[in-house]
C-alpha cells in the first residue's frame, strides 16, 4: 500500500512539474508575441548576412572615391597640399571621435539600430558633400559620412561575435572581403563613372550614395530586433528562474561578471597600436597613392586602376587570412609576412614607380590585409561578448587617433619637399613598429586575463 501511495505521489509530482514547465513555455511564447519577436529563422540569418555584406561594402567608397579624384577636388575647391593632407586625415579623426560612442549607443538602441543610422549618415553625407559649396561644407558633409562609417566599423566585430560565435573567422573574412570589394570598386570605377557623367567630379562622388541607400534598406528589419529579443530573453530568464533556482543563480553570476579595465591590458594596447599603424598605411594609400602614380607619369585612369589593384587584393585575402588566423595559436607570422610585403612595395615605389607599378600595387595590396587580421584578433583576444565590445571600441578609437597625423604629414612633406621621396621613406619607417606590435598583439592570450577589475 505504501509503495502504491509513493507511486501515486511521484506521478502527481511529475504531472505538476510538467504543467509548470508547460505554463512557463506558454508564458515565454506569449511574451515573444507581445514584444514582436519570433524565433530566429534561417531567413533572418540570411538577411543579416546580406546586411553585414552591404554595410561592409559602404565602409570605404567615401574615402577611395575621393582619392581617385583628389586633384580635381583640390582644383575645384582651391585646396593647398596641406589642406588636402588635412582632408585625408579626416577619416581616422572621425573614426576615433565617433567610434567611442558606438558601444554606448548600441547598449541604448541596439547594434542593429546604430548600424542602420550609420548607413543613413553615409548616404546623406555622400549626397551632400559634392554640392555643399566650399571647403568647409565639403569637410562637414564628409565628416557626416565618416561618422556613419565609424559607428559601423566598431559594431561589425560585435555583431559577428554575438550572432555568429562559432563562425567568427569565416564571417569576419566575408565582411572584410566585402569591405575590400567596396574599397576597390570605388577606386577603379570613380574616374570612368565621372567621365560617363559628363566629366564633373561632383556627380562622380555623389553616385556612391546609391550603395548606402541599398544597405539602409537591408538593416531596417534589425532596427527594433535587438530590443525585442532582449525583452524576450529577460522573460525567458525569469521563467527559467522560477522553475530552476540553480539556473537563476548562474544567470546572476554571469550578470555580475567583473568589468574590464581595458587600459590595463598590454594586449589591448598592442592591438590598438597595431590597428593604428595599419590604419595609417591604409589611409595614406587611399588618400595619396593614386596621386603618387599620377605624379610619376601614370594617367589618371591607370592610377585609379592601380589603387583598385591594391584594394582588390583584399577581396580573396580578407577571406583567407581570418580563417587561417583563427587556426593559429599565434598570429605573429602573418603579421611579419604582411609587413615584409609592405616594405618591398614601398622600396619599389621609390626606385621604379612606373616600371614596376603593377608589382608594387600587388605587394602593397597584400600588406593592406593587416586590417582584416586586426579585426580577427579583436574577436580572438576577448573571451566574452562584452569583452569584444570594449576591446573593439578601445582598439579602433585609439588606433584611429594614432593614425590621424600620418596622411596629414605626408601632405606637408610632399608640399615642402616637392616630391614623394620623404613621404615614401616615412611609410617604410612606420612599417617596422607595425610588425613589432603586431607580433605582440598576436600572442595567445585574452584581455580578460589582464584587465579584470
Amino acid at each position: 500500500m505504501m509503495g502504491l501511495m509513493a507511486s501515486d505521489e511521484t506521478r502527481t509530482d511529475t504531472r505538476t512539474e510538467t504543467r509548470t514547465e508547460t505554463r512557463t513555455m506558454r508564458q515565454t511564447e506569449t511574451t515573444r508575441s507581445t514584444t514582436g519577436t519570433r524565433a530566429w529563422t534561417p531567413w533572418m540569418t540570411r538577411l543579416l548576412v546580406l546586411g553585414i555584406v552591404l554595410a561592409a561594402v559602404n565602409l570605404r567608397p567615401a574615402i577611395t572615391s575621393l582619392g581617385a579624384l583628389l586633384e580635381e577636388v583640390r582644383d575645384g575647391l582651391g585646396m593647398s597640399g596641406s589642406v588636402a593632407g588635412l582632408l585625408t586625415s579626416v577619416p581616422p579623426l572621425c573614426f576615433a571621435v565617433f567610434g567611442v560612442a558606438a558601444p554606448r549607443l548600441a547598449r541604448r538602441f541596439g547594434p542593429g539600430a546604430v548600424v542602420f543610422g550609420g548607413m543613413v549618415a553615409i548616404t546623406a553625407g555622400l549626397l551632400i558633400r559634392p554640392y555643399a559649396g566650399g571647403t568647409a561644407g565639403f569637410l562637414a558633409a564628409t565628416a557626416l559620412a565618416l561618422m556613419g562609417i565609424a559607428l559601423s566599423n566598431v559594431l561589425m566585430p560585435v555583431i559577428v561575435k554575438r550572432f555568429f560565435p562559432d563562425r567568427v573567422g569565416s564571417m569576419t573574412g566575408l565582411y572584410s572581403m566585402a569591405l575590400a570589394f567596396g574599397t576597390s570598386i570605388a577606386a577603379a570605377a570613380t574616374v570612368p563613372v565621372t567621365n560617363a557623367l559628363g566629366g564633373h567630379w561632383q556627380p562622380g562622388l555623389a553616385v556612391w550614395a546609391v550603395l548606402g541607400a541599398a544597405a539602409t534598406l537591408a538593416w531596417i528589419p534589425f532596427v527594433r530586433a535587438r530590443k525585442a529579443s532582449a525583452s524576450a530573453e529577460s522573460a525567458e530568464s525569469a521563467g527559467s528562474a522560477g522553475s530552476d533556482g540553480r539556473r537563476a543563480d548562474a544567470d546572476g553570476r554571469r550578470a555580475e561578471q567583473p568589468r574590464l579595465r581595458i587600459t590595463r591590458s598590454r594586449t589591448a594596447w598592442a592591438l590598438a597600436v597595431f590597428f593604428g599603424l595599419q590604419a595609417t598605411a591604409a589611409y595614406i594609400t587611399m588618400g595619396w597613392m593614386a596621386q603618387i602614380f599620377r605624379d610619376a607619369g601614370v594617367s589618371a585612369g591607370t592610377a585609379g586602376l592601380l589603387l583598385a589593384v591594391i584594394m582588390v587584393m583584399g577581396v580573396p585575402l580578407a577571406f583567407v587570412i581570418p580563417r587561417v588566423a583563427t587556426r593559429l595559436p599565434h598570429q605573429g607570422p602573418i603579421v611579419v609576412v604582411l609587413g615584409v610585403c609592405g616594405l618591398a612595395g614601398y622600396a619599389g615605389l621609390y626606385f621604379a614607380p612606373v616600371g614596376g607599378a603593377w608589382v608594387w600595387a600587388l605587394l602593397l595590396g597584400v600588406s593592406n590585409c593587416a586590417f582584416p587580421l586586426a579585426l580577427t584578433m579583436v574577436g580572438m583576444r576577448a573571451r566574452t561578448g562584452a569583452g569584444v565590445v570594449q576591446l573593439s571600441a578601445f582598439a579602433q578609437s585609439t588606433g584611429y587617433l594614432i593614425s590621424i597625423p600620418g596622411p596629414l604629414l605626408v601632405g606637408v612633406l610632399y608640399q615642402h619637399s616637392g616630391g614623394w621621396g620623404l613621404p615614401i621613406a616615412l611609410m617604410s619607417a612606420l612599417m617596422v613598429p607595425q610588425i613589432v606590435v603586431g607580433v605582440l598583439a598576436g600572442r595567445d592570450r585574452t584581455v580578460e586575463d589582464e584587465a579584470v577589475r
